[in-house]
């Protein structure tokens, strides 16, 4: 006879009620994407009140975002109302919840003010006078990470965070004043509260008996500290369950360790864990797409995800010619199924790996009537670091332009203060309005002469590059697989290039913090990409600036339309799911990068799954051959990601058709000898990458000397093998660069 289980309990499958039914040791709820986890721990809270007779007060479960923890409390309360009661709070909610009632233990008044990143910066720019406000902005961020994995200013592991020898002083400096204040930042939310219970015994015990159930939601998310902190508010008789994905932790970025949940049976011992598998969000090739390329991971639990929507199309390999076809293509498919009736532009998401891809989507988008909203970030043209450049750009336009010059004249800083500004404006009005030859005139203290003469001398080099002759004496000259500068050979994105540089905003974007100043770079590099199709003249400028003009108008109603494809990188679709999703950029250095090894390589992997598992019924990837990068197209690999995935489960399509192939030399018109190799006459290498219409991508593996000339063996990426003489080279063939 089959047990008899409450209503609410039934929807359940197996796996989900282990979970729910579990009591006792510890627990890990190690859930895949889509398997229903948020069902799991709502409906355990009401379990645990309704048939275990629990007070909800005692009852503690934490989450990383306010709407998640809003939307557990709703979910619970439905099944169970005295759910109402449960303690369901973010983990900095809750450090600032315990710090109004036990914060005087650490010479704290109840009501501190809690300091966001920006008070914070502000904050140690009053303490480092010496330092310009990018570099201490830098210094705030690694104190903030500092504070993430719990490392004090006196820990000897501080130098894993910063080991410049003044970081530990101008940590402990900023400590100091954080205290004479009384304030406290979102580190300290939780560490204060770490420090509590370890040195008040009887504060750590009357949490204990407090709470006897604490629930962590995404784990994979929590850092050194909030881990010190379960650890702290759990007692010898608390039931601790922890619900996550080690394949979707992807924020080491903010302090995310994944090492929380792999290590939490070892950590937490006698741990048991319940796997929820069951995925009710994808069909069964777009998970086995996912799982190929994360089962590659070396630290990871391990489960096998089960489609319970079946089968479904398999997904959808294209390589494509390059970036300008890749953006094509997508505005093709969306706008095909749209016109069909087969989808709404709701159900399409277009993922990239950094926010500057969204570009040629939204030029592109806005020119084709695609409705479309960018999540996550701020629109392209809005982008401070963007209009900036624009406003270098405006000048030579009009140098009349008052909002440019303001914008742009004193930064970065050069001494050039309001009051200066207000009389340069001035001067201009009751003149012809020319700001630029306005400043050359005007009396100035001698530190603002210096700055502004600096800053008309970088108007008046730009100009220059707004003549086809000049380009080629450009000092600039691109370093491939470097970032530190902006480089540029072609058309308008020269004078781009020079009027950045030169006025200093690639350095002052640049010295941010790791993360933004790495994503405003890549901004930059992406609007002088962009720069690079127009003439390098006046008029050149004056078409690329309208073209913004118009694209930024459109912008504005584009994202007011509910129904519009979503734009998103792949970081920011965690929690979402779509219809119908295209991962672009699938390209080496692009997705992973270059620089990704070891751990931040196996993130990279976890990020691939987590762009992968939003899809719901479709799931397309794109890899271009060639793609512009530091203002050339240079060719790019096909990313390491798409060797991994199992060939069985893709459809391969190739839409590169139309570049010239490689000239093959005649075997017979050579002889081997010293002088010429076998691969200079096969005109093909061991690793030179080739496209066949049937097959896709593939490597050159070795070359072979026969009676009719050189044989190159080709393994394709979807696992076949053929080998072909080159001097009779098939029209099948094609030569895309080196692997």
């Amino acid at each position: 006879m089959s047990e008899v289980f409450p209503a609410y309990l039934e929807p359940l499958n197996d796996e989900q009620r282990r979970a729910v039914l579990h009591t006792g040791k510890p627990l890990l709820i190690l859930a895949g994407a889509g398997s229903g986890k948020t069902r799991v721990i709502t409906t355990k809270i009401a379990w645990l009140i309704r048939e275990q007779g629990l007070d909800p007060r005692s009852i503690l479960a934490v989450t990383f975002t306010n709407k998640a923890a809003r939307e557990m409390a709703e979910r619970a309360k439905q099944i169970e109302p005295l759910a109402e009661d449960a303690m369901l709070r973010t983990f900095h909610s809750f450090g600032a919840w315990f710090l109004r009632r036990n914060g005087s233990l650490a010479g704290l008044n109840p009501n501190f003010i809690i300091y966001d990143d920006d008070d914070a910066i502000s904050l140690l720019y009053g303490i480092i006078e010496d330092k310009p406000r990018a570099e201490v902005k830098h210094i705030a961020y690694n104190i903030s990470r500092a504070k993430d994995y719990f490392l004090t200013s006196c820990d000897p592991l501080l130098a894993q965070i910063d080991s410049k020898g003044d970081f530990r002083k101008y940590y402990a400096r900023y400590e100091e004043r954080l205290t004479q204040i009384g304030n406290v930042d979102f580190g300290d939310l939780i560490i204060k509260p770490v420090e509590i219970l370890r040195a008040y015994p009887e504060v750590a015990r009357r949490f204990h008996d407090r709470f006897k159930v604490i629930m962590v939601d995404e784990y994979q998310d929590a850092n050194v500290a909030q881990f010190h902190l379960l650890k702290e508010l759990c007692g010898p008789e608390t039931y601790v369950c922890v619900v996550g994905d080690d394949d979707q932790s992807i924020y080491r970025f903010r302090g995310a360790e994944v090492k929380n949940i792999l290590e939490f049976p070892e950590k937490f011992s006698g741990a048991d864990i319940v796997r929820l598998e069951s995925n009710y969000r994808s069909t069964s090739p777009i998970l086995q797409t996912a799982s190929s390329v994360v089962d590659n991971n070396k630290g990871r639990l391990g489960k096998t995800l089960r489609a319970e929507k079946g089968n479904g199309s398999l997904p959808a390999l294209i390589y494509l010619s390059n970036q300008d076809e890749e953006t094509k293509f997508c505005a093709d498919k969306i706008l095909n199924s749209v016109k069909k009736k087969e989808t709404n532009w709701s159900d399409w998401a277009i993922l990239y790996r950094t926010n500057a891809q969204s570009l040629g989507f939204e030029t592109f988008f806005l020119r084709s009537g695609i409705p479309y909203r960018v999540v996550g970030s701020l629109k392209f043209y809005e982008r401070e670091e963007i209009k900036d450049a624009l406003a270098l750009l405006a000048l030579l336009v009009n140098p009349r332009d008052e909002i440019a010059f303001r914008r742009v004249v004193n930064k970065p800083a050069r001494a050039i203060g309001a009051v200066s500004i207000d009389k340069i404006v001035d001067t201009a009005i009751y003149n012809d309005g020319n700001l630029l030859e306005a400043g050359k005139n005007i009396e100035l203290s001698a530190k603002a002469r210096k700055g502004l003469d600096e800053f008309l001398k970088v108007i008046d080099d730009g100009k220059k590059y707004l003549d086809e002759k000049n380009i080629h004496s450009c000092t600039n000259t691109p370093t491939r697989g470097k970032k530190d500068i902006l480089t540029a050979r072609e058309g308008l994105s020269v004078c781009v290039t020079q009027l950045v540089n030169n006025s200093g905003l690639t350095k002052y974007h640049q010295e941010q913090d790791e993360v933004a100043g790495n994503s405003k770079l890549d901004n930059l590099n992406e609007l002088v990409n962009t720069a690079s199709r127009y003439k390098p003249s006046i008029e050149g400028l004056i078409d690329f600036l309208e073209d913004i003009e118009l694209d930024r108008s459109m912008e504005d109603s584009s994202n007011e339309q509910q129904d519009a494809v979503t734009l998103i990188t792949f970081h920011n679709t965690k929690g979402l799911e779509f219809k119908r999703v295209i991962m672009t950029g699938l390209e080496q250095g692009i997705f992973p990068r270059d620089d990704k090894k070891g751990d931040e390589l196996e993130e990279e992997r976890r990020l691939f799954y987590v762009g992968a598992t939003r899809a719901m019924d479709e799931l397309y990837i794109t890899s271009c051959k060639k793609r512009r990068m530091y203002r050339e197209s240079e060719l790019a690999k096909p990313s390491l990601f798409l060797s991994e995935i199992d060939k069985s489960c893709l459809q391969i399509m190739d839409q590169t058709a139309g570049y010239t192939r490689t000239p093959v030399r005649s075997y017979n018109a050579f002889k081997l000898n010293d002088d010429n190799k076998l691969e200079d006459i096969a005109g093909y290498k061991r690793g030179d990458r080739v496209s066949h219409e049937y097959h896709g991508h593939g490597g050159v593996v070795k070359i072979k000397d026969s009676a009719e000339g050189p044989v190159v063996y080709v393994r394709f990426d979807n696992g076949k093998e053929t080998f072909f003489n080159s001097e009779k080279l098939s029209h099948k063939f094609e030569k895309i660069g080196d692997d």
